[in-house]
């Protein structure tokens, strides 16, 4: 007693034995009984047994490690007496310890047949008087609340703790009754400021009491509602009784009987009416309110309500037809012609697989209203999906019947809606569509629209087929190449590249005009509107490939007619609009067609986007400096290799233009392409760059009123691209009619309205000397070859530029 004495008074190190725990934790002041198995700690026990009984207990930080080294063990314990120690079979030791004081391993060893270790007592660190007692007061009254919520530990352990006034002494009988983590009692053990520790313990009640709190409410809930179905169940079963023993059964047919009948009248194919009538037989042996019941009426319900041979008549009376889709849409000659073929067929042959059309334009071009219009001529219903920005699969496909909340997916969900199984089905933006953890509806939506297989479409909610072979499906997109092959290889994909300013027109007179009148309610007030005037806001207020912008800007004008007519409670028979009304409506011109001046080194491009055709500006200044090329404008790239190829073609013509060849060394180039938020990319800039390029080098302006567009090699070949139509649009919005063309595009060409190419100047071109013999001021002279491979070409323009 005179060793441990003399460290309980704050003496030196005391060399125990040492016992490693396993997930235990023990604090002083408490008595536990432990069963020792492994041989250096049975060991252990034996030599504390000689040496008045003292030990040292440590957790290990890893449970699970059979030999501890010293870096396995935690270094801060406790000091314990052992009060008992009883032999067990099999090589087990039972004992009975109290822990007397913390103390901090020192020194450890393991050299001998157990474990030990010098040890040196920690004493905690005092506390001020009024806040140890507002301390010790709101962790008495948080674990009071504690017990009385946890049902796992005695109420009678309050009887000791209530009289505990000491901060160190609370901390050490509180924490052991803590249903918390061994990692985190070590933690409180560790402190040696009894203030910390015990604010440790009131964070941990306050958090385990808001749960225990969460768990008796949700334990209450279930109660309730158990009971409640259980009354349900049992007076549903008595009222059963009863009617059977009234004899009135029949008379009052339950739900079970009704839904029974529904299956039954819903003309599913046969194997899915023996699916539907296994379900129904596995419901009426459920209880009503049970929550599987409810999933497997939900499920019957879903059977029940899809039109599995519920059809429209198919009108396909061409002659209508087309009056329905000229009455609706103007233009567009491409895509009422398919569907007139596809209405020829179907009523020649009298069945047709579904036919996928993919409708690819900018936006306002009419894809989603040619749809409907398609629906109303053929006398269909009309079922619109819209797929921009849906990531997971299960929105295709629906959900498991076994997932919290399930339903079909979106194909399935639109039949319902429709109520038969010939719709017209719309899917609206299919190149927006992404893919991220939970699936690929891309790949999805292969099943739906491969006419070989969607005669049976599995639903992974249903979970039986359903035939999708009666439906047409139509498509949108804004370019192609954004949809993935595959689904684009099971499409018939037809091009709206955008409309003329005739076309333009047309619509605003014979469409626009009259909707809008009827929605600013002035169905009844005569508007004299010149068709100049209607052109000029084509011209100068709009420039896009469709007609939104410029249905807004009409609109816009007949919300001031209105807005004036209520006011100034002017003459509402008779409103007349002329130039200087335009402008008081929509202010001054926005757009401008074409550069004022020829400028070097500035030349007007044509792109192709998924808003139609765009005029691309690309701009070179070169300035003294070692050589560097700067690109600039967010360019992708595709386009930043077309710059780089430019440039050494620029190397290689120098000479003809009177340009040092060691130009590369002694000045930077700066290649830019204005709106620099806007990302820019494709294989069509090259030859716009390289003119850009040579003309900035050599100070030769290009013709302000010619546009471009071809890919260059680094030869000076020029490449075919495509979207010429959307291109030559772009190119008539901004009023430019000279076009430099790849040679290789002149046959698609052909395929373009000879209306579009009537007014304009197209020059084919197989290389950049024919480009920059065009396109320069004062055609720079080149060799003679070149002047008359240009003669061979056939330039068909109507007039020289100037």
């Amino acid at each position: 007693m005179k060793i441990i004495e003399n460290f309980a008074d704050g003496g030196d190190v005391l060399t125990l034995p040492l016992l490693p725990l396993k997930d235990l934790v023990i604090f002083p002041n408490m008595v536990v009984s432990l069963f020792v198995g492994r041989k250096k700690s049975i060991k252990a026990m034996e030599e504390s047994m000689g040496k008045e009984r003292y030990i040292f207990l440590t957790a290990q930080k890893n449970p699970s490690i059979e030999d501890p080294k010293e870096e396995d063990l935690f270094q801060t314990g406790v000091v314990c007496e052992i009060l008992q120690l009883l032999k067990m079979p099999e090589d087990t030791i039972k004992i009975l310890v109290e822990g007397l004081y913390r103390a901090r391993i020192s020194e450890f060893s393991s050299d001998g047949d157990y474990y030990s270790a010098k040890v040196s007592r920690v004493r905690g660190a005092g506390v001020d008087t009024a806040e140890a007692d507002g301390i010790i007061r709101n962790v008495k009254t948080q674990f009071e609340e504690y017990v009385r919520l946890n049902k796992k530990i005695s109420p009678e352990i309050m009887l000791g703790i209530s009289g505990i006034q000491d901060p160190d002494r609370l901390a050490d009988n509180i924490a052991p009754n803590l249903m918390i983590t061994p990692f985190k009692k070590q933690e409180i053990l560790e402190k040696t400021d009894a203030g910390d520790r015990l604010f440790i313990i009131a964070k941990i009640l306050a958090s385990e009491i808001e749960i225990l709190e969460v768990e008796k409410k949700i334990k209450t809930r279930i109660k309730k509602q158990m009971d409640k179905s259980q009354k349900e169940y049992y007076l549903h079963e008595q009222l059963k009784a009863i009617q059977s023993e009234l004899g009135s059964q029949e008379d009052f047919p339950d739900d079970l009987t009704e839904l029974r009948e529904k299956i039954l009248a819903s003309k599913m194919p046969e194997e899915i009416e023996k699916k539907a009538l296994k379900e129904f037989n596995k419901l009426s042996k459920m209880m009503p309110m049970s929550a599987e019941s409810t999933i497997v009426r939900n499920y019957l319900d879903w059977l029940i309500s899809l039109p599995w041979n519920k059809r429209t008549k198919e009108r396909t009376d061409l002659v209508k037809a087309g009056e329905i889709l000229n009455s609706d849409h103007y233009a567009l000659e491409d895509a009422k012609e398919r569907i007139l073929e596809y209405l020829s067929v179907r009523k020649l042959s009298g069945s047709m697989k579904s036919t996928i059309i993919c409708l690819v334009g900018p936006p306002g071009v009419g894809k989603t209203s040619l749809a409907r219009s398609v629906a109303r001529a053929t006398n269909r219903k009309f079922v619109r999906v819209s797929l921009g920005g849906i990531r997971d699969e299960a929105e295709i496909r629906g959900h498991r019947i076994t997932y919290v909340g399930a339903l079909p997916g979106r194909i399935i969900q639109s039949l319902k809606k429709a109520g038969v199984s010939n719709p017209i089905f719309l899917l609206d933006e299919v190149d927006k569509m992404g893919q991220d953890f939970r699936g690929d509806p891309a790949s999805a939506l292969l099943e739906v629209l491969d006419p070989e297989q969607n005669h049976s479409f599995s639903d992974h909610f249903l979970e039986v087929p359903f035939d999708l072979s009666k439906v047409m499906f139509i498509t949108t997109a804004n370019t192609y190449y954004n949809i993935p092959y595959a689904l684009r290889d099971r499409m018939e994909i037809i091009n709206i590249p955008g409309y003329t300013e005739s076309e333009k027109y047309h619509i605003a007179k014979e469409f626009l005009l009259p909707k809008l009148m009827k929605l600013n309610g002035l169905d009844k007030v005569r508007i004299k509107m010149e068709d100049s005037l209607i052109y000029r806001v084509i011209r100068n207020y709009t420039r896009e490939a469709g007609v939104r912008s410029l249905e807004r800007e009409i609109s816009k004008i007949f919300r001031k007619i209105a807005k004036e007519i209520v006011l100034k409670q002017t003459d509402k028979s008779s409103v007349a609009v002329d130039e200087e009304k335009l402008e008081k409506y929509l202010g001054p011109d926005r757009f401008k067609a074409l550069r004022s001046e020829s400028e070097a080194g500035v030349v007007t491009g044509l792109a192709w986007t998924e808003f139609g055709g765009e005029i691309l500006h690309t701009e070179v200044i070169v300035v003294k400096g070692r050589g560097e090329l700067l690109l600039t404008g967010k360019l992708g790239d595709v386009m930043k290799e077309s710059a780089r190829a430019a440039m050494t073609y620029a190397r290689t013509v120098c000479h003809l233009f009177d340009i040092k060849e060691d130009f590369y060394r002694k000045v930077d180039v700066h290649i830019h392409l204005p709106e620099g938020a806007v990302s820019k990319d494709g294989p069509s800039a090259g030859i716009t760059i390289a003119t850009a390029l040579i003309s900035a080098l050599s100070g030769i302006p290009v013709k302000r009123d010619v546009a471009m567009t071809g890919e260059i090699t680094l030869r000076g070949n020029v490449l075919p691209v495509g979207g010429l139509k959307e291109k030559i649009l772009a190119a008539q919005r901004m009023k430019i009619y000279n076009i430099i063309l790849p040679e290789k595009n002149r046959n698609d060409i052909k395929k373009i309205k000879k209306e579009i190419i009537g007014e304009m100047n197209l020059f084919f071109v197989s290389n950049m000397r024919e480009v920059l013999d065009i396109a320069l001021e004062g055609r720079p002279q080149v060799k003679q070859e070149v002047k008359a491979l240009q003669a061979e070409n056939g330039l068909a323009r109507k007039s020289e530029l100037h």
